[in-house]
């Protein structure tokens, strides 16, 4: 059994100067876990960032295949830790363990695709532009150009998903795949588990001969440590997952430095569900559970939760009410992650519900054993109420969605309008059908990162042709996604090379292509080695 140690994690060595400290919660019981968290003085935060700065000259030279056996030894060691981790994981969320094996399932399948992307080689995006020194009037150079690493990135866990957005997850796996040390601010609401998962990590850069100094972890219950982090010098870019609140408040830290940083957040979105007549009419029973099921997936804490269906006026509608209600009422409550989230959703739906012409469809009535249980809810709408009240398009962090019933696909079309940048926005049509609402299907695509036909948007696929954002305040920048071997590309920078000895030039550059790496060489994508 691992011993969680409770203390701040720099580089190789334990460290708690401070005297402020918390303790970890458990939500389903209502009560404190017996380990105590000591949260880092600014001193300590600047000795990490400090190491992180000597770490990355070494570490931004190990070699591809180096960096890649450190990510298949971080899943070792977070396999080895086995069901321990999901238990502590399971206690300080509430998450059910089934759920935590999928997740930790996938944080593994991240870190492996990386350690496979580095092997391969090529995502260094290799250029090429040969010597021309006869050309006339002027001799052209020769110019080589591939991405490199920027820095210490600064990481904060997300609350909603311990495993995969958090101390080894969507932001730490690229980062340290590109090159740069990791500095993570572990999230309050799951310290334990980060405890654990962060002493794998160390014990992997161990296994691996990785600098010191190449992870490090700091607790804070608060934002003195956080702001810290963005705020030091040394500090290159920061991976955040979280509120719009929380999001923008790092983005303009990040931005009023001497030297500006990107802030690569994403915070939060209603995730807009548009279901055309033809459709609705022909599938309105089945409609109704396959929609219940993904709002209250989770407990609604996914960010991708589906907070809004558009539908109009049609044949199929009282089906599809009636099947939607039906399927909430019957679905047990959920215990939240934590007492602050669960009191927050409760609070944003009574305003929902207090907005005029809005009114409860249905909630749940199967009340689940526990603490800070969350009750699957949908609430009721017309489109032209919809249109006119700003408060009904903002999240409610939770399992609830609003139903936007609008009188025709004219309102339909006005009502999406009005809806800001989207990670997600789904289209359920008839393929028939899609021809004739072009507006409609040009605004969901315009607004979202992701576009779904005839499916739910909760669940993220981890592959190279997802795309994990979207268009601001879904994210800070709508060009990155979180997830997905691109996700790398937040965490580099291109730099061009002229007129070096070919000796001197990185291995990915060099005219005998050593690494056997695809290069685009004099506009020719290839393998092979130039002349």
């Amino acid at each position: 059994m691992t011993t969680i140690q409770g203390k701040n994690f720099i580089g190789y060595a334990l460290s708690s100067e401070g005297e402020k400290h918390f303790k970890a919660y458990a939500p389903a019981s209502d009560s404190y876990l017996p380990e105590t968290f000591q949260c880092a003085t600014i001193e300590e935060v600047n000795k990490t960032m400090q190491l992180a700065e000597k770490a990355f000259d070494s570490y931004s030279q190990v070699p591809a295949a180096g960096r890649a056996a450190f990510l298949i030894a971080i899943t070792e060691e977070i396999l080895a830790l086995g069901d321990e981790l999901l238990a502590r994981a399971s206690l300080e969320t509430g998450l059910p363990v089934a759920r935590l094996q999928g997740e930790r399932a996938r944080t593994i399948n991240q870190l492996t695709q990386f350690a496979e992307l580095l092997r391969e080689g090529s995502w260094v995006e290799a250029s090429i532009d040969t010597a021309l020194p006869d050309r006339a009037p002027v001799p052209k150079p020769d110019i080589r150009k591939m991405l490199v690493p920027i820095g210490p990135v600064i990481v904060f866990g997300s609350s909603n998903f311990p495993f995969a957005y958090s101390v080894a997850g969507v932001d730490s796996g690229p980062a340290l795949a590109a090159g740069n040390p990791v500095i993570v601010k572990a999230h309050p609401a799951h310290p334990g588990v980060s405890d654990l998962t962060a002493q794998a990590i160390v014990r992997a850069a161990e296994r691996t001969g990785m600098p010191e100094g190449t992870f490090s972890m700091l607790y804070d219950d608060g934002f003195d440590v956080g702001t810290a982090l963005v705020k030091h010098p040394a500090s290159k870019a920061v991976g955040f997952t979280g509120s719009y609140r929380g999001g923008m408040a790092l983005f303009r830290l990040a931005q009023e430095r001497e030297e500006p940083i990107p802030v690569f957040a994403e915070m939060g979105s209603v995730n807009p569900i548009v279901v055309l007549p033809q459709y609705l009419k022909n599938n309105a029973a089945q409609l109704g559970k396959t929609l219940a099921g993904s709002v209250s997936l989770g407990a609604g804490q996914f960010c991708t939760n589906p907070g809004l269906v558009f539908v109009t006026k049609t044949e199929g509608l009282e089906t599809f009410q009636d099947a939607y209600k039906t399927e909430i009422l019957r679905t047990p409550s959920a215990t939240m992650l934590t007492a602050g989230i669960c009191k927050t959703y409760y609070k944003l739906r009574g305003e929902a519900l207090k907005q005029p012409d809005v009114s409860a469809l249905a909630i749940s009535d199967i009340h689940s054993e526990g603490q800070n249980q969350a009750e699957a809810s949908i609430a009721l709408v017309s489109g032209q109420n919809f249109i006119a009240n700003p408060k009904l398009h903002e999240e409610v962090f939770g399992p609830f969605s609003l139903l936007i019933v609008c009188e025709d696909t004219d309102e339909l079309y006005n009502a999406v309008a009005h809806l800001k940048g989207q990670l997600t926005a789904t289209l359920i049509a008839e393929e028939a059908e899609v021809a004739h609402y072009p507006k409609i299907v040009r605004q969901l695509a315009k607004i979202s990162g992701r576009f779904i036909m005839n499916g739910v948007p909760t669940g993220v696929e981890v592959c190279p042709s997802i795309h994990h954002g979207g268009p601001f305040p879904a994210t800070a920048d709508s060009k990155f996604t979180s997830v997905g071997r691109h996700s790398i590309l937040r965490f580099v920078r291109p730099q061009s090379f002229q007129n070096w000895p070919d000796a001197l030039l990185p291995e990915e550059l060099k005219n005998s292509n050593p690494l056997g790496i695809f290069r685009l060489v004099d506009n020719v994508l290839t393998k092979e080695a130039t002349i």
